[in-house]
């Protein structure tokens, strides 16, 4: 196996320190080198064919190879729901990185995920990472909005709320989605209708799909009832305890909209562990179309939100964004639709 070229080497190459190799790629400011010797260093450089540490300060490449600093696009999600291993709980992180992923790699740019707990600043990843661009997955208004304007990293943020124009957006619209979630149970004969999902948060994803519910339910003139209003985190397992809690509590519910898909399998299964067929005994709708949405039995009545242009469209903005400053502020929003499978009937 070759070795692997370092700085050192760079440096007994151009006849110089290795800290002036360091000064050199990592445009310093605060030294001065000479022409002469910079010219040195990028040509010895070239000739051994070293490629810095990706994580490290900077590249100094941009000139080399004519691209960013780093090539890095960081990817924040934040662990809004405290012990949960949210990537993982959830189909639709995997869904979404992988859409991401794909459209930067061709791009030249790679992703670096990291998750943030809840009470972990988004800005301590910004600013610790020699990053190009990066975007921010479901984050809630704070006082980081304003520190982010600063720093001046090219920012995309994913279904967010409650933030100013002044970053670059990609979302659905929760709140509509939420609504014709229910409005299509409603349709179907349901009156008794139970809304499940993950923590509510004020501006969060849920709170908007959780204000449609509300929506449907005001235009067709049903009371809202919060006894059908269940609770807990976005993962399977909690979707099975949810059924149980719906079928114990005898509230005559006749059908139930998950505010995630995931949670909506979860139920079925919950169900069927307590001799209760969907959608004989129940109805359910979900929200996002996952693949296992498809595949479950019976096959998941959801809302479509398009992962996969979801995620193009925020990797087509952000390496836009990374590759030229001027680029203008963009948001977009993905479009909805009912996808009909076998959950859902009419009473």
């Amino acid at each position: 196996m070759s070795k692997r070229i370092n700085s050192k080497d760079v440096a007994r190459e151009a006849g110089v320190s290795a800290a002036t190799v360091s000064y050199v790629l990592n445009e310093t400011k605060s030294v001065t080198i000479s022409k002469e010797t910079r010219e040195k260093v990028l040509a010895a450089v070239q000739k051994l064919g070293y490629v810095p540490n990706q994580a490290a300060k900077t590249l100094g490449s941009s000139r080399i190879v004519g691209k960013s600093k780093s090539n890095l696009i960081g990817l924040v999600i934040p662990q809004t729901e405290s012990g949960k291993e949210l990537m993982f709980d959830n189909p639709f992180y995997g869904d979404f990185l992988s859409a991401v992923e794909y459209a930067a790699r061709q791009e030249g740019f790679h992703l670096l995920v990291s998750g943030v707990n809840a009470d972990q600043s988004y800005i301590d990843i910004a600013k610790n990472r020699s990053l190009d661009g990066i975007i921010i997955l479901g984050m809630y208004p704070s006082e980081d909005n304003k520190e982010y304007k600063q720093i001046g990293i090219p920012t995309v943020l994913v279904d967010c709320y409650g933030t100013d124009h002044f970053f670059h957006s990609v979302r659905t619209d929760d709140r509509y989605g939420g609504y014709l979630a229910t409005r299509h149970l409603i349709q179907h004969g349901h009156k008794r209708i139970a809304f499940v999902s993950g923590e509510v948060k004020e501006s969060g994803v849920t709170d908007m799909r959780f204000l449609g519910y509300q929506d449907a339910l005001r235009e067709a003139r049903i009371p809202y009832d919060p006894n059908l209003v269940f609770t807990g985190y976005v993962g399977y397992q909690y979707g099975i305890e949810a059924a149980a809690k719906i079928a114990q509590g005898n509230a005559g519910i006749t059908a139930a909209f998950a505010a995630a898909d995931i949670i909506a399998v979860g139920m079925i299964k919950g169900f069927r562990n307590l001799g209760l067929r969907v959608p004989e005994d129940i109805s359910i709708i979900g929200f996002d179309d996952i693949y296992q949405a498809e595949i479950c039995d019976p096959g998941l009545t959801t809302i479509r939100q398009n992962i996969k242009e979801k995620g193009n469209a925020v990797a087509k903005i952000i390496v836009s964004a990374a590759k030229n400053s001027t680029f203008p502020k963009t948001e977009i929003v993905i479009p909805l639709e009912i996808v009909e499978r076998e959950s859902v009937r009419n009473l």
